[in-house]
C-alpha cells in the first residue's frame, strides 16, 4: 500500500506568507475590517458588563436604595441588546466571509490549474491537488474568518480587563495577574502538542482513507496476487497508529483545560485573598472586589484562546505556504504580451482575430528534454503538408507522444521551431492552435454526465444534429441508440457504464464535433478488441479525410493507409515511408509488422481451435 508523505507545519509563525496570502484578499479587505471593528464592540461589551455589577452592588445592595434602579436596568437592557446584535452580526459576517474566502482562494487555485502546462501534472499528483483545493482551502478560510476574529477579541478583552483593573487598583490587578505569564506558556506548550497530535492523527487518517481507496480499486489485483493477509496487516499497523496519536491527542486536551482552570483558580484565589483583606480594611469597595474577582475569572479565557488561535495559525501555516506555491506557480508555456493584445488568453479569446488553420506542419531543428535532463529529440525534421495522415511507429520511450505533444504546445521545443502554416506557433496563442486540434487518447476519459454532455464537451454550443453527425461519422451512433435513453445515457464515473470501445468512439465523436483542421490520435486502438478496431479504423478513415493528422499506432495494421509512416528510435526518424515502401525495404519497420501479423494469426487460430 502507498505510504503518504505530508509537508510538516511550520513551528515558527512567518508573518510574511500571511501577508503575502492577505494580498490575494485584498476584495475582503473591508469585510475583515468590519468582522474586526464588530470583534472590538464585543469585547468592549463584555470588559463594561463586570462595571455594571460593581455599579449595582455598590449603589443598590450596599445602601439597599433603588433609586435609579429603573434608569439602570433600561441602560442594562440596552447594552445586552446591542451585545446580542453584535454577536448576531459577527457570526453572520464570519461565516459569510468564510465561505467567500474558499470561493475565492479555490477559483484562484482552479484558473490557475488551468494555465499550468502538462509538464507541471508530471510533477503533481492528484492527491496532493486535491488536498490544496478541499482541506487546506477549508482550513485556511476557517482560520482567517474565525481563528483572526478569536484573536482580535482576545487581545481587545485582556487589554480592557488589564487597563480598567490597573485604574482601579494597580496592586491588586498585579497579585491577580501574576499567574498568566506562567498559564500563557502552558497554554501555548500545550496547544502546540495537541495540534501536533491531531495533525498526526488526520495524515494517519488520510493514511487509512488511502487503504480504503487501494482496496477496492485494487480488489482483482490484490486477489490475484493472494495479497489479503499482507494487507490486512498493513492495515492493521495504521490503524493501530492511529488509535495510539488520538488517544495520545485526548490526553493532553484532558489535561490542558483542568491547568487552565487550576491557574485561573489560583489567580482568583489571590484576588480573593488579597481583596477580601482591602474590603475588611475598608480601602477597597464590595462593588470593586467582587468586580476583580469577575474580570480574574473571565481572563484567563482569552488567554487560553489567543495561545490556541497563536498554535492554529502556525499549523495552518503549511497550508497557506503550499496554496500559495500553487497560486503563484508560473507555468512554463506562456502567451507573449504583443500575442495576447491580439489573440486574446485562455479566458479571454479574440476569435475575431484568429486565422484559419490550413494544416501544413513543419519541425525545424526540434530539440527537447524534459525538465529531468532526459533528452528526446535533437535536431528533428519533419515537413507535413496539409491533408496528411503521418503515423509514428517505434519502441516505448523513443519519442513519438513527445512529437505530438509538443506539435499541440503542451510543451515548447528548448530550441528550433514548430511551423503551423509557414509561422512560428508561438506568434499565436495556445488557444488557437488547441481549438482546432483534435486529439483521442489511449485511455478515453468520460466525465460524469450523459453521452450528449460528453460529446458536445469539445464544443458546447453543438445541437443535436451535429451531436448525432458527428457519432454517425465514427460509428458510435448505432450503440447509442440501442441504449435506453439513447444520447441522454448517463456514462458514469469516468465512464463506468460503458466499455472501454464504447468510450473511445464517444472520444472520437467529441474530438471531432467542433471540426478541427488537426488530428492527433495517440494509441487511439491499442486497448479495445479487433471488432471495434475495425469500427474505429473505419471511423479514422472518414475523420482524417483532408485533414493533417498525426497517429501515434500500437497496432499497425491500422497505419497501413497512412501518406507516410515515420519509424522513430531515440528521437530519430530511422526510417520514413508508405507501408508499400517499408515492406519493401525489409528493415524495421517490416520485422515489426511481420511479426505483430504473425502473433495475431496466432492468436486467432487459438481462439478457433478453444
Amino acid at each position: 500500500m502507498a505510504r503518504i508523505d505530508e509537508n510538516k507545519a511550520t513551528e515558527k509563525l512567518d508573518i510574511g506568507i500571511w501577508r503575502k496570502l492577505f494580498k490575494y484578499l485584498s476584495e475582503f479587505k473591508k469585510g475583515l475590517i468590519f468582522l474586526a471593528f464588530l470583534m472590538v464592540c464585543v469585547a468592549g461589551v463584555d470588559a463594561v458588563m463586570p462595571l455594571l455589577t460593581r455599579y449595582a452592588i455598590d449603589n443598590f445592595i450596599i445602601k439597599k436604595s433603588s433609586e435609579g434602579l429603573k434608569i439602570f436596568a433600561l441602560v442594562y437592557f440596552i447594552i445586552v441588546a446591542f451585545q446580542a446584535l453584535n454577536v448576531k452580526l459577527f457570526i453572520k459576517q464570519a461565516g459569510k466571509i468564510e465561505t467567500h474566502l474558499a470561493y475565492h482562494i479555490r477559483n484562484l487555485g482552479f484558473e490557475r490549474l488551468q494555465q499550468l502546462p502538462f509538464s507541471y501534472y508530471d510533477n503533481s499528483s492528484v492527491g496532493w491537488l486535491m488536498a490544496r483545493m478541499t482541506s487546506d482551502v477549508a482550513r485556511l478560510s476557517e482560520i482567517i474568518s474565525w481563528g483572526l476574529i478569536d484573536m482580535v477579541w482576545a487581545l481587545v478583552m485582556m487589554i480592557a480587563f488589564i487597563a480598567i483593573m490597573l485604574y482601579n487598583n494597580v496592586k491588586l490587578t498585579l497579585i491577580s495577574m501574576s499567574v498568566v505569564p506562567p498559564l500563557f506558556i502552558i497554554g501555548m506548550y500545550f496547544q502546540k502538542k495537541i495540534l501536533k497530535s491531531y495533525r498526526n492523527v488526520r495524515k494517519l487518517n488520510s493514511q487509512l482513507t488511502a487503504d480504503f481507496s487501494e482496496e477496492v480499486s485494487g480488489a482483482k489485483t490484490t486477489k490475484t496476487l493472494v495479497r489479503e493477509e499482507e494487507n490486512l496487516k498493513e492495515f492493521n499497523q495504521d490503524a493501530s497508529n492511529m488509535r495510539n496519536s488520538a488517544v495520545k491527542a485526548a490526553v493532553f486536551s484532558a489535561l490542558f483545560l483542568p491547568i487552565v482552570l487550576s491557574m485561573g483558580s489560583i489567580g482568583t484565589g489571590f484576588a480573593l485573598w488579597f481583596g477580601g483583606k482591602s474590603v475588611i480594611l475598608g480601602t477597597l469597595s464590595y462593588g470593586t472586589f467582587i468586580m476583580f474577582i469577575s474580570y480574574t475569572i473571565q481572563f484567563f479565557d482569552p488567554v487560553s484562546q489567543l495561545a490556541g488561535t497563536i498554535a492554529e495559525l502556525q499549523n495552518a501555516q503549511a497550508s497557506a505556504e503550499r496554496i500559495i506555491s500553487l497560486i503563484e506557480t508560473e507555468p512554463d508555456i506562456w502567451d507573449r504580451k504583443d500575442v495576447i493584445d491580439k489573440y486574446g488568453d485562455l479566458f479571454d479569446p479574440k476569435r475575431e482575430n484568429w486565422e484559419k488553420i490550413r494544416g501544413d506542419v513543419e519541425f525545424k531543428d526540434v530539440c527537447f528534454s524534459y525538465k529531468n535532463g532526459e533528452k528526446v529529440l535533437e535536431n528533428f525534421n519533419l515537413k507535413v503538408k496539409q491533408g496528411e495522415t503521418i503515423a509514428l511507429v517505434g519502441e516505448t520511450g523513443s519519442g513519438k507522444s513527445t512529437i505530438v505533444n509538443l506539435l499541440c504546445r503542451f510543451y515548447e521545443p528548448n530550441s528550433g521551431e514548430i511551423l503551423i502554416d509557414g509561422k512560428d506557433y508561438r506568434e499565436r496563442s495556445m488557444l488557437w492552435l488547441q481549438s482546432n486540434i483534435g486529439y483521442v487518447l489511449q485511455s478515453p476519459h468520460l466525465f460524469s454526465g450523459t453521452i450528449k454532455d460528453n460529446i458536445r464537451y469539445g464544443k458546447l454550443e453543438a445541437t443535436q444534429e451535429e451531436i448525432e453527425r458527428a457519432s454517425k461519422l465514427v460509428n458510435a451512433h448505432s450503440f447509442i441508440m440501442k441504449m435506453e435513453k439513447g444520447y441522454d445515457t448517463e456514462v458514469g464515473e469516468g465512464g463506468g457504464n460503458l466499455s472501454t470501445g464504447e468510450k473511445q468512439l464517444i472520444s472520437f465523436a467529441r474530438a471531432i464535433v467542433a471540426n478541427p483542421a488537426l488530428f492527433v490520435l495517440d494509441e487511439a486502438t491499442s486497448s479495445i478488441d479487433t471488432e471495434t478496431e475495425r469500427m474505429i479504423q473505419n471511423a479514422i478513415e472518414k475523420v482524417l479525410s483532408n485533414r493533417t493528422s498525426f497517429v501515434v499506432a500500437h497496432r499497425l495494421s491500422t497505419i497501413v493507409s497512412a501518406d507516410k509512416i515515420l519509424v522513430i528510435k531515440k528521437g530519430k526518424i530511422i526510417e520514413a515511408g508508405t507501408h508499400r515502401e517499408l515492406i519493401k525495404q525489409g528493415g524495421y519497420y517490416y520485422k515489426l509488422y511481420t511479426n505483430q501479423l504473425l502473433e495475431e494469426k496466432e492468436m486467432e487460430s487459438k481462439s478457433i481451435v478453444s
